[in-house]
């Protein structure tokens, strides 16, 4: 994963994910530095349902029986499939040995928080939509979030999302850009709150991370837009050392 600078904008390059080998070699983690993979569904879809059978767990085979469409099993088989092969080459251990936990709620203590890891050295998020999956690890708390743009007339659905600020941002916006700043912010949200633990069960409102280029900073946290395929945002949260 590499970084480059398009004007003022950083931008977070993940390196993709190919089929063929045992492992990413690659799969080394710097200190205050998430990791982001890519991974093409159409591309890498033979080689996932290949090992699925010895690389998944029966629950994560339960789940994959359930999506009555092929294109959402297939995404759901990659993004996983591609998550244990991860996880194993940063531990060093066979991908079907992974042990993935839920951490306790953060309303009610129970396990059926985030997916983390035991001892949580290795800290990961995936996140996945039609056609490509994005993952994200890190030795500190990590959000990834990818998602196709926003159609136009679904913004105005969606307005009570947006932080009062980020609403008159897009508003001051010509009707032909709203749809990319509003993808760009709502992806922004989604990493911060995957990041924390908590998805969408706190109000998305309630921070502001900005419509611009450039993300806002959020207290305790960085956070990064990801270059991804057009037609898509995508963006990282890291808690700061």
């Amino acid at each position: 994963m590499s970084a480059l600078e398009p004007g003022t904008a950083r931008l977070l390059v993940p390196t993709p994910l190919s089929g063929p080998g045992p492992g990413p070699a690659e799969a080394v983690l710097v200190a205050a530095s998430p990791q982001l993979w890519l991974v093409d569904t159409t591309a890498y879809r033979v080689h996932a349902a290949r090992h699925a059978p010895g690389t998944l767990d029966a629950q994560e085979l339960a789940r994959a029986a359930e999506f009555v469409r092929a294109a959402d099993r297939d995404s759901y088989v990659c993004a996983h499939v591609a998550l244990r092969r991860l996880l194993g080459a940063y531990l060093g251990m066979p991908a079907r040995e992974v042990i993935v936990e839920r951490a306790p709620c953060t309303h009610c203590d129970e396990p059926h928080g985030r997916p983390v890891l035991p001892g949580g050295a290795l800290h990961f998020s995936l996140s996945h939509c039609t056609g490509i999956s994005l993952l994200a690890f890190a030795t500190a708390p990590v959000g990834v979030d990818v998602e196709e743009l926003v159609l136009p007339q679904s913004i105005a659905e969606t307005a009570d999302v947006l932080h009062p600020r980020e609403a008159a941002e897009l508003a001051a916006l010509p009707a032909g850009d709203r749809s990319l700043a509003f993808t760009r912010v709502w992806t922004r949200k989604e990493a911060y709150l995957k990041g924390l633990g908590v998805g969408l069960s706190e109000n998305p409102a309630a921070d502001y991370v900005g419509t611009g280029h450039v993300p806002a900073r959020l207290p305790g946290w960085t956070l990064t837009d990801a270059l991804v395929p057009e037609g898509h945002c995508a963006a990282v949260a890291l808690r700061d050392p």
